[in-house]
This record gives C-alpha cells, sequence and structure tokens, in this order.
C-alpha cells in the first residue's frame, strides 16, 4: 500500500468492482521465510459483504502447497497506470511519478472441495467467455470425460476470505485541479494512458 493517507480506497463496492475490471491477480504466500508468487484470475463473490475471492493453481505449484499447509494469502490486482511526467502539470519545481489503481486483499484461505472446484472453472469460463459475445460460451461439457478428470487431478481450488481488503487510487489528488487536467489531456495523447486518464476524470467533480 502507498504510504499517504490521501491515497487510501476502502470503498468495498469500488474495491470489489476494481477487480472484477482487473481479475489476473499475483497471488503471494510465504513458505519457510521464503516469499512466493503465483498469477491467476481471481472471481469475487456475490454482490453482498463481506466479499470472498475463488481461485485456482497447479497442484504442483509452490503457492498451492504453502495454502494446503495453511499459509495466509496476499492477493494483488493492478488496475490502469501510467508514467506522468512532469512537464504535464504546467507548474514548475515537480518530479515525474507514477500514478495507479489497485486493490489488496489479505487473509485466511480455505481449500475447496471437489465439487467446488469444478463449479469454479464453470464460473470462471462462462464470466470471461461472456465477454467474447457473440461467441458461444466454452463449456466443459465439450471435453471428454476421461480428460477433463485427468485435468481436474492436476488442479487445486481455494477461497480467500480477507480480513483486510484496501486499495490505492493514486491519481494525483495532491495536485491543484489545472494540473490533473494537464496530465488527463497528456495521458488522452497515448495508447498507454487512455485508461489511466479515465480513473482520473472519475475523480473530478
Amino acid at each position: 500500500m502507498h504510504p499517504a493517507r490521501r491515497f487510501h480506497e476502502t470503498d468495498p463496492v469500488t474495491l470489489r468492482q476494481r477487480i472484477l475490471d482487473n481479475p489476473f491477480a499475483l497471488i503471494i504466500a510465504v513458505s519457510d521465510g521464503r516469499p512466493l508468487s503465483v498469477h491467476a484470475p481471481v472471481l469475487p463473490s456475490g454482490e453482498g459483504a463481506p466479499i470472498s475471492l475463488r481461485f485456482h493453481l497447479s497442484v504442483a505449484n509452490p503457492v498451492a502447497k504453502a495454502l494446503i499447509a495453511g499459509a495466509p494469502a496476499l492477493a494483488i490486482f493492478t488496475g490502469a497506470h501510467a508514467y506522468v511526467s512532469p512537464d504535464w502539470y504546467g507548474i514548475d519545481d515537480q518530479v515525474p511519478t507514477w500514478n495507479y489503481v489497485s486493490v489488496e486483499a489479505e487473509g485466511p484461505v480455505t481449500r475447496l472441495d471437489n465439487q467446488a472446484m469444478r463449479q469454479l472453472i464453470d464460473d470462471l469460463s462462462d464470466h470471461f467467455e461472456a465477454g467474447l459475445a457473440p461467441k458461444p460460451i466454452w463449456k466443459t461439457a465439450k471435453m471428454t470425460p476421461a480428460r477433463l478428470e485427468a485435468l481436474y487431478r492436476g488442479l487445486v481450488a481455494f477461497e480467500l476470505r480477507p480480513t483486510r481488503l484496501e486499495g490505492t487510487t493514486k491519481l494525483n489528488q495532491d495536485k491543484p485541479a489545472s494540473a490533473r487536467a494537464g496530465v488527463i489531456d497528456a495521458l488522452d495523447a497515448t495508447e498507454s494512458g487512455v485508461a489511466l486518464a479515465a480513473e482520473m476524470r472519475k475523480m473530478e467533480p
């Protein structure tokens, strides 16, 4: 987390939507004093609180082994981000920075049983395939049963129930409105900055 409190985000609705918009998380666990990490797509629970997060890993992954052994997890979701040049502020004596939005979810992890794991695989494909419409949604039913069972044996699924859920919204809140407007205009002119410019506009009155 960014140490400046002005950049902290705690609204659960905002954080849940940010996870949905940026579901490919970095999941971190510690085993024998060593930090371990893996990337995985993550699905948040439904609309109600408290939020929970489901994901699956290869059974051979060291992070999976650490979680099975009882290690807590930290999941980090990175949203829109981009370099910000001090030339864009229109004011003197500024330095470069990086603007970004993110979420951190930390807490205990529970291993899901086989039925819940299979449901998660279906939920993941339904969720991400829906964005590919009008292509028909891919279903596990398209696979031969023997092949599907072999794949299931190589997976393990988890549910993370965060005891800490917070994010960073660092979008030049510490700068005058005219400086933020200059950054937004400059980001809009770069292919890599359009998404961040959109996030900054949400913060403007």
